[in-house]
């Protein structure tokens, strides 16, 4: 199958019109000449690689929109996958949280099952969705069951997490405990207790040092199962240096420049929130991605909680002159796929994964069709005629 007349967006450099091959499930040849006859017509359509989400925190709100409201875990990540694919995701890491604590209501049940259904799914979906797990510090309860996963090929990354106040995004007990009320559903009388337990973790946290052998645990099993780590909320230099000497090699949304610059001085790559980037702040008053962008920073991009974000942040960052269109392209694409090796995506480049994004330039770029292994799954009424054309040409190939 051909394309002609499109953009084309390579690692360091755009064709601004050229024609490619796709040849079964990879990219075939390159063409910087502009064909005029054959294949299918891109229209001009500005031609990407297909976006690499890392964390994305969609699937729980899928299943959960509001608190109680719960819908199947098939149907939630059914939707939850077209809705990606949309968006020019074609590899995603869905984010799952154990328990922060034994008495937590997202129970580790719950992340347990979620997991095993995502997996059963996987062959059925659009996206090569993969599954990030998020291990709470806090839970040492969590350890013999993520390990299980993990001995199972049950997980595809994992992150370490410590959401103890007084440190990390919650610098105190009231923020801590907001976050539980607006956000996992705790009422005013489950938040009393732990506002009390808060506040002696703050003092205790002060008193003792971190107790570091429950991550250590995690981070070595994992290793051993080949499964990268990355650890999340750095907020201080000795931070980033225990997780990097334990193995860690991704830093999610460092806190602060100081987290950030430690993170990338030792080689870890680092993740900032696409939301964040696209606004120009944090939500909760840390680093801001856009300004850590322009300090180069930042390796990578990820949805967090918006999929359209990562097109709309790597857009605007071109656009208003912040990065090369190419350089920024790479922090939604070659990066992430790179830093959790999958070296056969994440590039338009000969012989790598046919996953390519169709994209409509203006002041808001617009997906017009996504394509996964040599397949479109996704078009929109502009992007149909290209997929009509390539179901044609395979019918006529057969």
């Amino acid at each position: 199958m051909q394309i002609r007349n499109v953009r084309i967006v390579l690692p360091d450099r755009v064709i601004e019109r050229g024609c490619l091959e796709v040849e079964g499930r990879r990219i075939g040849r390159i063409h910087e000449s502009l064909a005029t006859t054959g294949g299918l017509d891109g229209n001009g359509l500005t031609v990407i690689p297909g976006i690499v989400d890392l964390h994305g925190d969609m699937l729980e709100r899928e299943i959960e929109p509001r608190p109680r409201a719960h819908f199947p875990i098939p149907v939630a990540m059914h939707e939850l996958d077209k809705r990606l694919a949309a968006a020019g995701i074609t590899t995603a890491y869905a984010a799952v949280g154990f328990a922060w604590y034994a008495d937590d209501l997202r129970t580790q049940e719950t992340a347990v099952q979620i997991i095993r259904t995502l997996n059963t799914m996987r062959h059925t979906l659009l996206t090569d969705c993969r599954i990030h797990a998020r291990f709470e510090i806090n839970n040492p309860e969590t350890v013999p069951v993520l390990r299980q996963m993990l001995i199972e090929d049950q997980v595809d990354l994992v992150s370490v997490m410590d959401h103890n106040p007084g440190q990390g995004q919650y610098s105190d007990a009231t923020r801590y405990t907001r976050f539980l009320k607006d956000w996992l559903g705790f009422t005013d009388d489950q938040l009393a207790p732990v506002y009390e337990r808060m506040e002696a973790k703050i003092a205790e946290l002060k008193r003792v040092p971190r107790d570091w052998s429950l991550t250590r645990a995690i981070v070595e099993t994992a290793c051993a199962y080949n499964v990268i780590v990355a650890s999340h909320d750095d907020d201080t230099v000795d931070k980033v240096e225990q997780q990097a000497e334990m193995g860690v090699t991704i830093s999610e949304f460092p806190i602060n420049a100081a987290a950030a610059q430690a993170a990338r001085e030792r080689g870890m790559y680092i993740v900032m929130g696409a939301p964040n980037a696209f606004r120009g702040e944090s939500n909760t008053g840390n680093l801001s991605a856009r300004q850590a962008v322009q300090a180069g920073i930042v390796d990578v991009l990820a949805t967090d909680y918006v999929p359209g974000a990562m097109l709309h942040a790597a857009w605007q960052f071109a656009r208003n002159g912040i990065l090369d269109l190419p350089a920024a392209i790479r922090l939604i694409t070659a990066n992430p796929a790179t830093a959790v090796r999958l070296h056969d995506r994440g590039r338009v480049e000969t012989g790598l994964l046919a996953d390519l994004v169709f994209v409509e330039d203006g002041d808001l770029p617009r997906v017009r069709a996504t394509m996964r292994n040599g397949q479109f799954i996704y078009c929109d009424s502009a992007g149909y005629q290209m997929w009509a054309m390539s179901a044609e040409h395979a019918a006529d190939m057969q």
